[in-house]
């Protein structure tokens, strides 16, 4: 079997599955950000006309994270989060992280630095992007908020149909300014936005192996991109070592593996060595090119930050390219770190400060402009160079502008510059 096979086999109680078998496996962790309020609604319905309590059924396997309109920008907004708030706290869970610097941040780095996700393990989500901890080795997807509200009440997900797995083989040594980011693109621009629907792509061979979780997270976050509904990284030592070292997990780590004799529906085998940054043009992430085919396009506002690529190695890249310059005039440069702790991290190693006194601006950890509905948004006839995921028409909450995807690399260059610029072609 499977890596994916064997994980929804085992959760389902079963000695062994094939793709098109329909379980129904028991979930390991069920989070929710904002959209939380919309659970709860569905999960009171459940209990309507019955004489039992609405209980979740193990509050110790619920998260909640407040990060996609952190603070709140409306009184909407803000009281949907107060009945949350109320909420997890009647159902005493005890995993939810509210508005605030030291432990809060975006739902998809708060999971796995806190020790959230184990390899091996059923991760749902009311998020699409939940497939960002397949790089921890779990069958991590995402799932709707009816959905969701019944597993708030059966600690299972009804009706999944196993899917099929490919098999992405990568090899060579990333070369300066080219990394995580630029693969992901240019495997979704080769399998393009519908190349891997309701399908898992799980990743192999030794660039992977030498690659950090953090790129793995990068990845497994972009697999949707593709039509994924799962992306996975079989676990290994660089688990087991961010587990303990930076998640701060005591007890023992299970690095399950895919059989050897697992079959896969195709497999892609990608040579990093020669691959250049990759950039993803409007309006659609499969419309990928080399940064060479769109360089010198004009923009208005770079981000760096997201779920995809606010972690602290990518402030890093990019506070190393910005150190003793600055962010051209007339474009705004936007940076989000992805949680409170990464934001810390950079402030003590002082990428904040390159940052800031390049002329960016700092925010809040959070998901800021990516979703286009608070923070960062774009005017008519703009373009943005963003390291987040999705460049959909209005996806920065204007239809009328433009977003293109890149690395965190790409982007600080591209601020120096004013225009999209190959970071290894920076003027020193």
């Amino acid at each position: 079997m499977t890596l994916a096979e064997k994980i929804l086999a085992r959760a389902s109680g079963l000695a062994s599955v094939k793709p098109g078998d329909v379980v129904e496996p028991r979930v390991d962790l069920a989070m929710s950000h904002e959209n939380a309020a919309l659970v709860i609604n569905q999960f009171l319905e459940i209990f309507k006309g019955t004489s039992l309590p609405p209980r979740i059924w193990d509050a110790r396997r619920v998260a909640v994270i407040f990060d996609h309109r952190v603070p709140a920008e409306s009184p909407k907004t803000a009281s949907n989060q107060k009945k949350v708030r109320e909420f997890v706290q009647s159902q005493q869970v005890d995993k939810f992280h509210d508005i605030r610097g030291d432990v809060g941040g975006i739902c998809h780095q708060v999971l796995p630095e806190n020790g959230y996700v184990l390899p091996g393990t059923v991760v749902v989500g009311t998020d699409s992007h939940t497939t960002s901890h397949g790089a921890l080795g779990a069958f991590a997807f995402g799932i709707g908020a009816t959905e969701m509200a019944s597993v708030w009440a059966l600690g299972s997900v009804l009706n999944v149909e196993v899917p099929p797995t490919i098999k992405i083989v990568v090899s060579g040594r990333f070369r300066k300014f080219v990394g995580a980011k630029d693969l992901i693109l240019h495997l979704i621009g080769k399998l393009t936005a519908q190349g891997a629907n309701f399908k898992v792509l799980e990743f192999h061979g030794p660039t992977i192996r030498n690659l950090s979780t953090s790129g793995r997270l990068v990845l497994c976050n972009m697999s949707v991109e593709a039509g994924a509904t799962a992306g996975l990284v079989p676990p290994d030592q660089e688990t087991a070592r961010y587990l303990r070292e930076e998640a701060g997990v005591k007890g023992p780590v299970e690095l399950l593996q895919p059989d050897r004799d697992a079959q896969y529906e195709l497999v892609i085998p990608i040579d990093v060595s020669k691959l250049e940054p990759q950039v993803a043009c409007p309006h659609t992430v499969d419309n990928v090119k080399p940064v060479a085919a769109v360089a010198g396009t004009k923009i208005h506002q770079v981000v760096i930050g997201s779920c995809t690529n606010g972690r602290l190695d990518d402030l890093e890249v990019a506070a190393t390219i910005l150190k003793g310059r600055k962010v051209t005039a007339h474009t705004r440069m936007l940076v989000f770190p992805a949680s409170g702790r990464i934001y810390r991290q950079a402030l003590v190693k002082g990428y904040l400060g390159v940052f800031v006194k390049a002329g960016a601006v700092v925010m809040n950890p959070g998901c800021g402009p990516c979703l286009g509905v608070h923070e960062g948004a774009l005017g008519d006839g703009e373009v943005a160079l963003s390291t987040t995921n999705r460049n959909f028409k209005g996806r920065m909450g204007n239809p009328n502008s433009e977003v293109y995807l890149c690395s965190p690399a790409t982007a600080a260059a591209s601020a120096i510059q004013g225009v999209i610029t190959d970071p290894r072609k920076l003027p020193q």
